[in-house]
């Protein structure tokens, strides 16, 4: 069994994987501003939305930070999960517990999201969408999420509550599934559907 890591003295907290073979592990929250790892309530509800989804799943932790929802991806038995974070240190501390956890099926990439989206031919089934909410283009991330996510795969997207999905520019072929509020944060989960085609006259 992987030992647990130590403290950095940069970190200013922990948060834990809620379920799954990496059940109560903690992932470090390092000093680094914009990262806001999504709060255990929230965690609990969305993996509960997601619960048979996850199993076999291509999934990509867009803005992974603490990579609190890319490792309980990966913990409930997701096939294969990529984090993609553009903050050198924050992806190396992602490293290093990838590494504790021997999480073979995790993939740690140090790049921004557009420029990994502009390298990554293959669709994933599962997008986690939290970007920092102070500096974050919501239309152009969606946008772009919505070039890697297979036909009918789900995307995940933590905004701020007052964000209505006009606002945002959703996709029109995403279906909203779950939309809830936890305090100043909205959580919704989409689904990717094609456009019913319209009947031909005549």
């Amino acid at each position: 069994m992987p030992k647990r890591r130590s403290r950095n003295p940069t970190d200013t907290g922990v948060v834990r994987i809620i379920g799954g073979q990496y059940r109560s592990r903690q992932l470090p929250v390092l000093s680094v501003e914009g990262l806001r790892p999504s709060g255990d309530r929230l965690r609990e509800t969305l993996f509960n939305w997601l619960q048979y989804e996850l199993p076999g799943a291509r999934c990509l932790d867009a803005f992974a930070g603490t990579g609190a929802l890319g490792f309980e991806a990966a913990s409930r038995y997701a096939a294969s999960v990529t984090l993609v974070e553009s903050h050198r240190s924050v992806a190396a501390e992602l490293e290093n517990t990838r590494a504790q956890l021997a999480a073979d099926h995790v993939t740690v990439v140090n790049r921004r999201f557009e420029a990994f989206a502009a390298m990554h031919p293959e669709p994933f089934d599962l997008v986690f969408v939290d970007p920092p909410f102070h500096t974050a283009d919501f239309a152009a991330v969606l946008a772009t999420a919505d070039s890697l996510l297979a036909p009918a795969g789900w995307l995940y997207l933590e905004c701020p509550k007052q964000q209505s999905d006009a606002r945002l520019s959703v996709p029109s072929t995403w279906t909203t599934l779950r939309d809830k509020v936890f305090g100043d944060v909205r959580a919704r989960l989409y689904q990717r559907t094609e456009p019913t085609p319209v009947p031909v006259a005549g």
